[in-house]
């Protein structure tokens, strides 16, 4: 019989901390997160770092780092503590869960940095009317011409 699972995090919380930047790199973040860790777990990945510890010093940590980028560093909540069996690799065995994940959003968050810059100061009234403009409606793509594109691609 199985054992039931104990976190041995009770009270944690751990955030993935992301970088997609040409001026910050992976280990910056690691490294500045180090330097104020005070306790809290750190580890560096490919990506960024992941930060576990109190609610408090996690969002004391993250605000920290999101300063050295602020367009380009994001952070994200995990979803399950460290070692949980539900998730863990140890126990599940195969791939890092969640990483192909990782890997697919860290291709789309150019975008979130261009508008996060682009916006950058608006205030929400400035941004609304900016949502309102009337753009043009590009004409509606043909499904016969859709088709026939797809028919190609084989």
């Amino acid at each position: 019989m199985k054992k039931p699972y104990v976190p041995e995090y009770v009270g944690t919380v751990t955030k993935y901390v992301f970088v997609d930047s040409p001026d910050t790199t992976p280990q910056d973040i690691a490294t500045a997160a180090y330097e104020i860790a005070q306790g809290v777990m750190i580890k560096e990945t490919c990506f960024g770092c992941q930060v576990t510890g109190s609610p408090e010093d996690v969002k004391r940590i993250v605000d920290h780092l999101r300063k050295l980028d602020p367009f380009r560093i994001f952070i994200k909540d995990r979803g399950f503590p460290p070692g949980d069996p539900r998730r863990c690799r140890a126990d599940l065995g195969g791939a890092r869960p969640g990483y192909l994940g990782h890997e697919f959003e860290m291709g789309l968050v150019r975008y979130f940095s261009y508008g996060l810059k682009e916006t950058d100061g608006m205030t929400p009234a400035a941004l609304k009317k900016a949502a309102a403009k009337d753009l043009p409606i590009e004409e509606q793509l043909d499904a016969n011409i859709l088709n026939q594109l797809i028919s190609e691609e084989k």
